[in-house]
């Protein structure tokens, strides 16, 4: 099925971003500090300048909204929600998990989501009602039917005051799951329930574009994204809940 050009530009753009963090990530780039622990490098930036000058390029009038630049106004009806280097403190230590998120909403639905690991060279991609793919080749959430089968993955606030809340959540869930893991890349963690390798996750502080793109991956993978309690949840639900769908019921038990 051929690609749509929405879908080519958010790879193009994903790609030449990507290029920029990995370039970038053995040099002394410069760190600066958002709030106590939460850090943005001059490589943000210049990772969002690469892809707002792609999508701009094809789309000028497109509404867009990026983790460092915020809101740039535009036609209401599509808005690209982009996260140019997801896992930044990750990048900042050079741990090698970090990648950059593009999805696109048209009228407020996401119709395609691209998460891009510049040094794994993964690339997992999805447009709505078309599955979804690492690499082009077609992936699935995994089969696990119990959390004492499943790896479980989840995140923590930057905020200090919010972690204490988590902490008693991960701790319920190590004695509850096979395991729990905390990688640091929300957008990362969901692709990887979306392929498989984690079977939930569960966050509490998220912002749109850590969870756009790789939402409508997991579903198209044929996972299950709500909000805590189980309900629908957009974008723009801090607090969700992602899984294979089987042992979804379940994470909503241990986190609501």
């Amino acid at each position: 099925m051929p690609e749509s050009q929405f879908f080519t530009v958010a790879k193009e753009a994903a790609l030449e971003a990507g290029k920029v963090l990995k370039e970038h990530l053995d040099t002394d780039f410069k760190v600066y500090k958002k709030g106590i622990v939460n850090l943005v490098t001059e490589v943000d930036l210049k990772a969002e300048k690469a892809i707002l000058e792609r999508i701009h390029a094809s789309f000028p009038d497109h509404q867009v909204l990026s983790e460092e630049k915020g809101s740039i106004a535009g036609d209401a009806d599509f808005c690209w929600v982009i996260d140019p280097l997801d896992g930044t403190t990750n990048y900042s230590h050079r741990y090698p998990i970090f990648c950059v998120s593009i999805a696109l909403e048209h009228k407020g639905k996401t119709v395609l989501g691209i998460v891009y690991n510049p040094v794994s060279g993964e690339m997992f991609t999805a447009e709505r009602g078309k599955r979804a793919f690492l690499n082009g080749e077609r992936i699935k959430v995994s089969a696990a039917s119990s959390l004492i089968e499943s790896l479980l993955c989840t995140g923590f606030s930057y905020e200090r005051d919010k972690v204490r809340a988590n902490l008693d959540l991960f701790n319920k869930a190590c004695m509850t799951a096979q395991a729990v893991r905390r990688d640091g890349s929300a957008a990362l963690d969901l692709c990887y329930v979306a392929c498989g390798r984690f079977d939930g996750f569960w966050e509490l502080t998220l912002h749109p574009w850590d969870i756009a793109a790789g939402k409508l991956i997991i579903e198209e993978a044929g996972g299950c994204v709500t909000d805590i309690h189980g309900g629908p949840c957009t974008n723009y639900e801090p607090a969700i809940i992602a899984s294979n769908g089987r042992i979804h019921s379940a994470i909503v038990d241990l986190v609501a």
